[in-house]
């Protein structure tokens, strides 16, 4: 258990650095009063049951782990519409804090499961007292509604074990395809949206400046 603390330590401390730089960008479309591409960002390191389970599943020797999991580390980004990923996707190009090293579109091409998200593989340089080490980190970057159908599928894939029934499946698809329409119709309507976020933002400020 030692060497496993050992070996994902850097690993947390890259999903709680980034938590807060990931967040901190949030709070400057906040601070500038204009609306956020970012919803709120979450991050986790993989228990070591699944990082095992997945060398398994992917022939990855344990020794290899480092360079051939990309997902040890793994933050998720959500935001509103699907616009926005792409405006997400744009800002972590421009930063220099990490270095991009592959992208994955599954939104303009979704996987055969329905699956949509867009994944950034970053490799980001913790300072440890033995000196620099360079992380992989997965960012996965979605809607609400794609997360949502995600989370769900995962623990049915965890359920069955990856051998979903046929209806299951077929179930599954047709809710992927309704929370991409639902996508589609919120962005026609984006607009309409913001102005009511942004009405009810004042209203509430205005609420707690009349009780100060």
């Amino acid at each position: 258990m030692k060497h496993w603390e050992k070996f994902l330590a850097p690993y947390n401390q890259a999903v709680e650095e980034l938590k807060v730089k990931l967040k901190g960008m949030r709070r400057q479309f906040e601070m500038k009063s204009s609306h956020s591409p970012i919803e709120f960002v979450t991050g986790r390191v993989k228990p070591i049951a699944s990082i095992l389970d997945k060398a398994n599943q992917k022939s990855i020797p344990l020794d290899k782990l480092e360079t051939e999991m990309q997902d040890i580390a793994g933050l998720r980004m959500m935001c509103q519409f699907v616009d926005d990923i792409k405006r997400v996707v744009e800002l972590l190009r421009l930063r220099n804090d990490f270095e991009i090293v592959e992208e994955r579109d599954y939104i303009s091409h979704k996987k055969a499961s329905g699956y949509r998200s867009y994944h950034v593989v970053v490799r980001y340089p913790v300072q440890t007292i033995q000196g620099e080490k360079k992380i992989l980190v997965e960012i996965q970057i979605r809607t609400l509604a794609m997360n949502f159908w995600a989370t769900i599928e995962h623990s049915l894939n965890y359920k069955y074990r990856g051998q979903f029934p046929e209806d299951i499946r077929v179930r599954l698809q047709r809710a992927a395809e309704a929370a991409f329409r639902l996508d589609e119709e919120m962005s026609l309507i984006r607009g309409e949206i913001q102005d009511a976020q942004a009405f009810f933002s004042r209203k509430k400020e205005l609420h707690q400046e009349g009780n100060n």
